[in-house]
């Protein structure tokens, strides 16, 4: 190293501290404000620099074997409890940015070695000017497209190539820093260096390339399952204009009958078979009456389409629905989730259907309002062997409609959400926010 009194150390040890917890705020996202959160992270490096003193004090020789790599599990430990990442991505992320102090520690050490004669104030500038260019580099590049992968690397990877790759990034970061190295300025040594920095960088790059490809693939497929659940729906609704031209038909053309039996009617003076007959005929016109589920047109309407298609297909219906006009939650998201989940319900059906068991085909729907909160049940036979993966059934046994756009949708209002297979009977259910609860936490966001 480049030596220096113990208050260089300290100040070394100060500027490392406060760049990883520059670079781990601008990738990761905190529990709490961005206010609390930098009082939390100042408190604690000035904890932390307080203990190191005082440790340095007590045991100088444990102080200098031990005090790096003490202080960086705590902050790693302290980050864990910050951050409201998965700890997947928690672990990547430290990884990434204990890869970029690595970085600025090597650089700045290099170039005070290499250009500044060793000088310790060259290194810590150094240190500094690497701290924020980096630091503007990651705001301007990385910290968009980061959001996205972390959501691509917590939902799409396996644990275990997660696991693998920051398992490499750290043996790299462990390399590179290896105080064996640090002895001595040789060719080799730099040319060691180099390549490791390399080597770690482009795994980081080519992962996070990887994953973001594969997330990108996830949200055309959704789109496409979007797409294609409105095709669906379209094709409900054009079958209800075709019902309802049909039934116009039917109507104007039975109606001359209807009135040349009433005239037939009052020309005889038959007042009593007159009245029979308009009551028998109020009675069909009742009938042929749409079925009215609840005051909300746009769930009404997407009900109505595919009860009417279940139905066709000799499924039983039960619909427990209680919605006033207005919601609190736009149309579209709420028909999104319910064509999704009552398209699942009727290929399931279907599915079963193919293979008779002798069990009854049903779907049970229930869907209510409870104050901010909107509750939806779906149960429907489904095969036995219908299997889930993640807490989502697999595609094979939806029809590929899409449980992720209505995981998507219910994650918007911070809803919870379960799937499961009872023996026979797959039950859906989810609770959303709706109203007060979302306007408070989007405000809470803004503030943030």
């Amino acid at each position: 190293m480049l030596g220096g009194s113990v208050y260089i150390a300290l100040i070394r040890l100060i500027i490392n501290f406060a760049g990883v917890s520059l670079l781990f705020l601008l990738l990761s996202e905190s529990r709490y404000s961005r206010k609390k959160t930098v009082i939390c992270y100042g408190c604690f490096i000035a904890v932390l620099i307080a203990l190191a003193c005082i440790w340095y004090v007590v045991d100088w020789e444990s102080y200098v074997r031990m005090v790096a790599l003490t202080m960086y599990i705590c902050f790693a430990i302290f980050a864990f409890f910050m951050c409201r990442d998965s700890i997947y991505l928690a672990v990547y992320k430290l990884a990434l940015v204990f890869y970029l102090m690595a970085a600025y520690v090597i650089g700045g050490l290099e170039i005070s070695i290499i250009f500044f004669d060793r000088n310790v104030w060259a290194d810590i500038i150094v240190r500094i000017l690497l701290i924020l260019l980096i630091a503007f580099l990651l705001n301007k590049y990385v910290k968009k497209s980061i959001k996205g992968y972390g959501d691509y690397v917590e939902n799409e990877a396996d644990h275990f190539s997660v696991a693998a790759m920051i398992i490499c990034i750290l043996l790299g970061i462990g390399y590179i820093v290896n105080p064996a190295l640090n002895s001595g300025l040789t060719p080799q040594r730099i040319y060691q260096i180099l390549i490791n920095f390399i080597l770690t960088g482009t795994l980081q790059l080519l992962v996070f390339r990887f994953y973001l490809h594969i997330g990108k693939e996830k949200e055309y497929e959704r789109e496409n399952q979007l797409i294609q659940m409105n095709y669906r729906l379209l094709e409900r609704q054009l079958e209800i204009l075709e019902e309802s031209v049909d039934s116009g038909k039917r109507l104007r053309h039975d109606i001359r009958h209807h009135n040349a039996v009433m005239a037939e009617y009052v020309r005889r003076g038959q007042q009593e078979e007159l009245l029979q007959y308009l009551q028998e005929y109020d009675r069909e016109t009742d009938q042929g009456k749409p079925e009215i589920i609840c005051a909300n047109t746009a769930v009404n309407n997407i009900l109505s389409a595919y009860t009417a298609k279940a139905r066709s297909e000799h499924i039983v219906v039960t619909l427990d629905v209680e919605l006033g006009k207005n919601l609190e939650i736009p149309s579209i998201d709420l028909v999104a989730i319910l064509a999704n989940a009552y398209e699942n319900a009727i290929y399931a059906c279907m599915e079963v259907m193919k293979n008779p068991d002798g069990r009854e085909c049903f779907i049970h729907l229930m869907l209510k309002k409870r104050k901010n909160k909107l509750i939806i049940s779906c149960s429907n036979t489904c095969k036995m062997e219908t299997e889930l993966k993640n807490g989502q059934p697999k595609t094979e046994f939806t029809g590929g409609v899409g449980v992720s756009s209505i995981i998507r949708t219910a994650e918007k209002y911070a809803g919870e959400y379960d799937f499961k297979n009872d023996n026979g009977v797959f039950v859906f259910r989810l609770i959303m926010n709706i109203g007060s609860e979302i306007n408070r936490d989007k405000n809470l966001g803004m503030e943030e």
